[in-house]
C-alpha cells in the first residue's frame, strides 16, 4: 500500500485544501496513510517534496501548474513519485495527463496506477539562473498576458485567462525573434514563441498538439506576425489545436532550444513568471516518475 504526502499551496485558485479533504477521504479508507503540508512558498514545497520522498511517500502536488512545475523540479532525477492534485487557476499539465476530476477516481488513481517516466525542460536564464518546469515555456504575447493574469488573483481563473491576453494585445508590438533549435539558427517576427513539453498552456489552450511528454523531444510553436485578425482567428482556435495548419503557425522540434528577441520581453514556464529573455530550453528525457491516466 502506497503512502502519501501532500504538499498543499494554500494561495492556489481552487482551494486546495476542499480539494484534497476528498481525495484523502478515499486513500485513507482504503488504508494508505496520507500526511498533508502547507508550503509558505514554491522553494518550501521543494523541500517539502524532498522530505517526503526520503520517506517513500508519493509526493502529491496539491494546486496549479506553477506547483506542479516546483515540486517536478525537487524530485527530478530521482526515483520518487509525483502524483496530481489539479487545484489551480489553469490545471494544464494534469489536463494533458490526463487526470479525473472525481475525487473516487482520482484517488484510484493515486493508489494503482503504475508511474509514467516522462521529460522535463531545464530552462536556463543568461544569467545562468536554471529552473526546471513541466509544460511549456514562453515568450511572447502570452508571457506578457501572464504578468496581467498575475495581478487578476481576485477573479476566477476563466476570467482572469480571457481578460489577461486582452490587455496584453492591446498594447502588443511584434518581437524580432532568433530561434536556434539544435544548432540550426532562424529570425522571425513574431507574436510568441512556446517551447512544449506538454501539449496544453493558458487554460486549456491546445498550444502543441502532437506533443508527447516522453518522446524526448520538445515541439517549438511559432506564432508570427500579421494582422491581428489573424491573430484572433489563431486564438479561436488555439483550443482545439487546429491552429497549426495555419500559415502564421510553424512547428519545429528539438533537444536544445534558444530563444532571442529584440527588446526586453519576459518569459514564463509552467504558470510562473522566470526572467527576460534569451532563454536556453533543453529537454530532461526521463527525469520524473508520475501518476497518469
Amino acid at each position: 500500500m502506497r503512502s502519501f504526502t501532500a504538499v498543499v499551496n494554500p494561495a492556489a485558485g481552487s482551494d486546495p485544501s476542499a480539494r484534497l479533504i476528498p481525495v484523502a477521504r478515499w486513500l485513507r479508507e482504503a488504508g494508505a496513510e496520507v500526511a498533508v503540508e502547507y508550503s509558505r512558498s514554491l522553494e518550501h514545497a521543494g523541500d517539502l517534496a524532498r522530505e517526503a520522498a526520503k520517506k517513500g511517500h508519493v509526493v502529491i502536488a496539491a494546486g496549479g501548474d506553477g506547483m506542479v512545475g516546483g515540486l517536478a523540479g525537487a524530485l527530478a532525477g530521482t526515483d520518487a513519485v509525483l502524483g496530481i492534485l489539479p487545484a489551480g487557476r489553469g490545471n494544464d499539465f494534469a489536463r494533458q495527463l490526463g487526470l479525473p476530476e472525481e475525487p473516487e477516481r482520482l484517488a484510484e488513481l493515486l493508489l494503482s496506477a503504475e508511474p509514467k517516466v516522462i521529460d522535463a525542460i531545464e530552462v536556463e536564464s543568461e544569467d545562468g539562473t536554471k529552473n526546471i518546469v513541466v509544460g511549456s515555456v514562453y515568450g511572447g504575447v502570452d508571457s506578457v498576458a501572464n504578468v496581467h493574469i498575475n495581478r487578476l488573483t481576485r477573479l476566477p481563473g476563466s476570467l482572469a485567462y480571457y481578460l489577461g491576453p486582452l490587455r496584453a494585445i492591446a498594447t502588443w508590438r511584434p518581437v524580432s525573434y532568433r530561434i536556434t533549435v539544435d544548432g540550426e539558427t532562424r529570425d522571425e517576427r513574431g507574436y510568441t514563441v512556446v517551447t512544449a513539453n506538454s501539449g496544453f498552456y493558458g487554460y486549456g489552450l491546445h498550444v502543441a498538439p502532437d506533443a508527447a511528454v516522453d518522446d524526448g523531444l520538445l515541439d517549438v510553436v511559432i506564432i508570427r506576425h500579421g494582422p491581428r485578425r489573424r491573430f484572433f482567428a489563431v486564438m479561436r482556435e488555439l483550443p482545439h489545436g487546429t491552429h497549426v495548419s495555419r500559415p502564421e503557425i510553424e512547428v519545429l522540434r528539438g533537444r536544445e532550444i534558444r530563444v532571442e528577441a529584440d527588446r526586453e520581453i519576459p518569459f514564463g514556464g509552467d504558470g510562473e513568471l522566470l526572467g527576460t529573455l534569451p532563454a536556453t530550453i533543453r529537454v530532461l528525457p526521463g527525469a520524473l516518475r508520475v501518476i497518469a491516466s
